[in-house]
């Protein structure tokens, strides 16, 4: 069998539970030995689920895991040349720091001076010698953490799985880790595959970055490429600070936001297309708006807020056409300035959005309505009478013509607010319905993540496609 160019391949793999929710939903990723590959996303994103089916904790629901090559989706834990670090350690409480290290080994059987002075070097890998006797309670968080790692390390695995093994530890010592386990990558040489939700440790620590939402993959690249280059708004706002606005693709090298044209790199848009832009808070250059030299400046406005952020100031400005921006710069502007703002052509990400309106399967009723998403809503009798009863159609509703309500009671269904998204002038809501669907939503009401809401639309809003089942195409009436 010829062997393969990745020394991890989890292909097509889905891990759905008992409840029927998926964890993971049609992952796909191959890893090169000796790489440092980050699993980035936020908490309930299936990371944790994809590190244990790599280490054989859990199976998958379909697709296959292959290390070196050899298939070992359904192979146990023990027998896979890989080993983890869990978040809490599990270092045994009633075992010093050497026979915790050597717990393995002694399993094996092996020579107890060939466990000596494997333990040893593994100790003092990780900066822990002259520790062996110890008690683990006695250490320090950070102390049981190089401990599990030595433990880990000392049977020679080629992939090493790291669970957010930060994350109990204070922020300095989080941060001096951090470096310490980059050194340990490069002197060990082997694979590390390491899970966390911590942005700026995902992008200090990897060769390349895996952000994952909602069970699926969204994007896959080196940290430099996830934060200048984001191929989704959710990866946008998720890795650093940014401001992400709504455009308009004017031509091939022209995008359009905050009712201005703007010189950018990006090409293939086509002309005239709705799309996404994003500006990160340092790529926007701020400075004192000077009588006479107004033209200097792409955009104008006034300093909202100015705060110190120990590096640098971050500032929020309303330019004079209402949109507010975030600005990250060495100086300070202080609120109240008048400022000129320009950005560079090779600062502008364009996206494509990824929706341009709700959109549902739907079913034509008696009466003037409409089934979707579980639910019965009006529609104009005009609208109704183009349909027959029965008929599947296709159902669009703008993102800013769906109503939220205070009182669940009042709406058509009821949801959750679980992804905000301010988009310089409103905000993008992600609403979840008790059912799991989701409805998307332009407002200018603040709402916060985790509100229950009731949610209306009306009659006058929904339109409604006939299917074409041949075409695939949808035909308004």
């Amino acid at each position: 069998m010829q062997k393969s160019d990745f020394i991890i391949e989890v292909n097509h793999v889905s891990k759905q539970f008992e409840d029927g929710k998926f964890a993971l939903d049609d992952v796909s990723l191959q890893i090169k030995k000796g790489e440092f590959v980050t699993i980035l996303g936020p908490s309930g994103c299936g990371k944790t689920t994809l590190l244990r089916c790599i280490a054989g904790f859990q199976v998958a629901t379909e697709g296959d895991i292959l290390l070196n090559g050899e298939d070992v989706t359904q192979m146990p834990p023990h027998l896979r040349d890989v080993n983890t670090v869990f978040q809490k350690y599990a270092l045994f409480p009633h075992l010093n720091v050497f026979d915790n290290v050597a717990f393995g080994l002694k399993l094996k059987k092996m020579d107890k001076k060939v466990i000596e002075k494997k333990v040893k070097q593994a100790l003092k890998t990780v900066g822990m010698t002259d520790y062996e006797y110890r008690d683990v309670d006695s250490l320090s968080g950070g102390q049981q953490q190089r401990v599990a790692i030595a433990r880990a390390i000392i049977n020679e695995p080629e992939v090493l799985l790291l669970d957010e093994p930060l994350a109990a530890l204070d922020l300095k010592m989080r941060k001096d880790m951090q470096m310490e386990l980059r050194e340990m990558h490069k002197k060990l040489g082997i694979t590390f595959i390491y899970v966390t939700h911590d942005q700026e440790e995902a992008l200090t620590l990897s060769d390349r970055v895996v952000v994952m939402r909602e069970g699926k993959i969204q994007q896959i690249g080196t940290p430099t490429d996830v934060y200048n280059e984001p191929q989704n708004c959710f990866v946008a706002d998720f890795i650093g600070e940014s401001n992400i606005l709504d455009a308009t693709m004017v031509k091939d090298g022209v995008v359009n936001f905050c009712e201005k044209d703007f010189e950018c790199v990006d090409k293939g848009f086509g002309e005239d297309t709705e799309v996404d832009v994003v500006v990160r808070p340092e790529d926007i250059y701020i400075g004192t708006l000077q009588e006479g030299k107004e033209d200097n400046w792409q955009l104008h406005g006034e300093v909202h807020s100015c705060i110190f952020k120990g590096v640098h100031y971050e500032m929020t400005v309303l330019t004079d056409n209402g949109y507010e921006l975030m600005i990250q710069d060495y100086h300070a502007f202080e609120p109240g300035t008048k400022v000129g703002l320009l950005v560079k052509p090779e600062d502008i990400q364009v996206m494509k959005k990824e929706r341009l309106c709700n959109t549902f399967e739907g079913e034509v009723l008696e009466d003037n309505r409409v089934r979707f998403l579980d639910e019965e809503w009006d529609i104009p009798e005009r609208v109704a009478e183009r349909f027959e009863v029965g008929e599947e159609v296709e159902v669009e509703v703008d993102f800013n013509r769906v109503n939220l309500q205070d009182d669940e009671e009042d709406g058509v269904l009821c949801g959750e607010v679980y992804f905000i998204l301010y988009k310089g002038d409103h905000y993008h809501l992600t609403v979840r319905t008790d059912d799991g669907d989701d409805i998307f939503v332009d407002t200018n009401d603040v709402w916060d993540d985790g509100d229950r809401v009731g949610i209306r639309v009306a009659p006058s809003y929904i339109r409604l496609y006939k299917k074409s089942q041949e075409q695939g195409t949808k035909n308004q009436d």
